[in-house]
């Protein structure tokens, strides 16, 4: 008999939402040292301009 894996018995699609959230990472360069910092954020697709569009 064959082993099934735990990921191929699971229903993926009935969890919804995953595919309108990405992960945004905006990097800023810091006003005290130069140095480049980052920000990261899970966030609905939507959003993304609204976040990028703000300052750091």
């Amino acid at each position: 008999m064959g082993k099934v894996s735990k990921n191929a018995r699971t229903d993926r699609g009935s969890q919804g939402q995953g595919k309108d959230m990405v992960k945004v990472i905006k990097a800023f360069k810091s006003k005290k040292s130069g140095s480049y910092a980052f920000k990261e954020a899970v966030l609905h697709k939507d959003n993304v301009k609204k976040f990028l569009s703000e300052e750091a």
